[in-house]
C-alpha cells in the first residue's frame, strides 16, 4: 500500500481505537485538565479533529472558516466521535484521490498563526505534517489515559499494518 493512503486508514484505526478507550473515562476525568498542551482530553481531541479539518480544507483550496486552533467544535463526546469518524472516512478518500503530481502541488494558504497573507507547501508535506501532528497529540491523549488509570491500546503502525494483513503473515509480530 503507497504510504500516504496507508496512513490516512492507519489515523481512521487509531482514531477508533483511541476514542474507544477515552468513551470509558468518567466526563470530569474527559474534562479536567491533565496537564496535556489543550489541558483536557477533550480539548485535545477537539483540537486535533480542527487542525485536520483546516488543512484538508486548504487542501481542497476552501476556507478554514475557524477563528482559533483552540475553538472547540462539539462539546459533547458523542458528537465530537461522530464527527471524527466522518472527518477520518472523508481524508481516507481525499487521500485516495490524489495522484503523484497532486502530491508535489504547492497550495497556498491564508495562516492562522504569524502575520503572512500567503504561505505555500506541497500536498504532500502537508500530509506528512497531518500525520505528525495526530501522533504528538494522541500521545498526549495515550498519557492522560494511562494516569486515569485506563490501559490504552497499541496504538503503533505496525499493529495496524499486522490487523489489515500488511505486515507479512497475520500475528508475526510479538507484543
Amino acid at each position: 500500500m503507497d504510504h500516504f493512503p496507508m496512513m490516512a486508514r492507519f489515523n481512521h484505526w487509531v482514531n477508533a481505537r483511541l476514542y474507544d478507550s477515552v468513551a470509558k473515562l468518567s466526563d470530569a476525568q474527559y474534562r479536567k485538565d491533565a496537564g496535556l498542551y489543550f489541558g483536557s482530553v477533550h480539548a485535545t481531541l477537539n483540537h486535533l479533529l480542527l487542525v485536520d479539518l483546516l488543512w484538508t480544507r486548504r487542501l481542497r483550496g476552501e476556507p478554514n472558516g475557524f477563528a482559533s486552533l483552540t475553538e472547540i467544535l462539539h462539546e459533547d463526546f458523542a458528537g465530537l466521535r461522530q464527527a471524527r469518524g466522518i472527518e477520518d472516512d472523508r481524508f481516507v478518500a481525499q487521500v485516495d484521490a490524489l495522484t503523484p503530481a497532486d502530491l508535489a502541488k504547492p497550495v497556498r494558504y491564508k495562516p492562522m498563526l504569524g502575520t503572512g497573507d500567503f504561505e505555500e507547501a506541497r500536498a504532500g508535506h502537508i500530509l506528512a505534517t497531518l500525520n505528525n501532528h495526530q501522533t504528538h497529540h494522541r500521545g498526549q491523549v495515550h498519557a492522560a489515559l494511562t494516569q486515569a488509570g485506563i490501559e490504552p491500546p497499541a496504538l503503533d503502525v505496525v499493529y495496524f499494518l499486522e490487523e489489515i494483513g500488511e505486515a507479512g503473515e497475520p500475528g508475526m509480530i510479538s507484543r
